[in-house]
């Protein structure tokens, strides 16, 4: 008998999320889903996909999956409310790849993230949490600042103007992301230098994976990921393989157990013109899918000569090996 894994996805409704941005972030993995199923099916399982709703603990009883792959970013449109996924799973006892209960709450509060690494010693840039865009300015912060959705991942709400030069752009700038997105705003020094993407992969042993982000344009002034680069096709950068970024490695090995984080996880890092590291943004259970998707962990991992099926082994392997069953 074919053991039987399960995909779930975020269930996206239109009216669950402020933006058509925001939406878009978790509409596409229901499709990123189906494109992860056939390669699952290549190697031999029995695959189901599911959203994370209200329906799960039923659904789950009835399909009785031996594996779960959790790619859901949120329920009912609220990232916070993220981990009651994993929570679900462990009260109906079925296994599942991806971070646990603890991990994806850190994950869904970025300066919770920043104070648990800055606490560690992992290299974070100055930051500073504003619940109101009238909240007193940290006079130790130096523009230019970018600031950032505290409980949305994805690149929601960044594109050039995110990172402002004087007070005046930082205040309209937090007047409006906290009209819109009903949240608090985290703002932090804006690191000018070479940004990395670095995936952490479990496997036999714990692997580090670095592609640096080439940007293609010279015309914007601040070269970021923004929303449009990651989501709409928009050809700002491409990856490249590098190499003697030991330091690096082991603060993403660090991050990656202070965070909690299980099976992959992805960090945005960058280095200053000193060659001092920052990380700048951390993801649970990022974007995954194969390069068709256009997800990044299977742009970099390519340059490795890692294809996603040999991504898929090695979890599951490491599952495997970690749970003392067979898959």
């Amino acid at each position: 008998m074919k053991m039987k894994i399960a995909i779930l996805y975020s269930e996206a409704k239109r009216e669950y999320f402020p933006t058509e941005d925001q939406y878009i972030t978790e509409a596409e993995v229901f499709d990123r889903a189906k494109k992860i199923k056939p390669y699952l099916e290549k190697l031999g399982y029995e695959v189901d996909l599911a959203p994370g709703d209200g329906n799960l603990p039923d659904w789950l009883k009835i399909h009785q999956p031996n594996l779960v792959f959790n790619l859901v970013d949120s329920v009912r449109g609220k990232e916070p409310l993220s981990p009651v996924i994993p929570g679900t799973l462990e009260l109906t006892d079925v296994p599942y790849l991806g971070t646990g209960m603890l991990g994806l709450s850190i994950n869904s509060n970025k300066f919770l993230t920043k104070k648990l690494l800055e606490q560690a010693g992992v290299p974070i840039p100055r930051y500073q949490l504003f619940q109101s865009p009238n909240d007193t300015l940290d006079i130790q912060l130096k523009f230019p600042l970018i600031s950032k959705l505290n409980e949305v991942h994805g690149s929601v709400a960044i594109d050039q103007t995110a990172v402002s030069e004087n007070e005046f752009q930082l205040r309209t700038r937090l007047k409006s992301l906290i009209n819109i997105y009903k949240q608090p705003v985290v703002v932090e020094e804006f690191i000018v230098g070479r940004e990395f993407t670095v995936f952490v992969l479990e496997g036999a042993v714990k692997k580090v994976y670095i592609g640096e982000k080439v940007f293609n344009s010279s015309e914007e002034k601040f070269k970021i990921a923004t929303f449009e680069a990651v989501w709409q096709g928009i050809n700002s950068y491409d990856y490249q393989k590098v190499s003697n970024h030991g330091m690096l490695e082991n603060y993403a090995r660090s991050a990656f157990d202070i965070l909690k984080m299980d099976d992959y996880a992805k960090f945005d890092v960058r280095l200053d013109e000193s060659g001092r590291y920052f990380f700048i943004d951390c993801n649970a259970n990022p974007a995954f899918g194969p390069i068709e998707t256009d997800c990044a962990i299977s742009h970099v991992l390519k340059m490795y000569n890692i294809d996603f099926d040999e991504i898929l082994r090695r979890l599951i392997t490491h599952f495997s090996k970690e749970q003392g069953v067979v898959l």
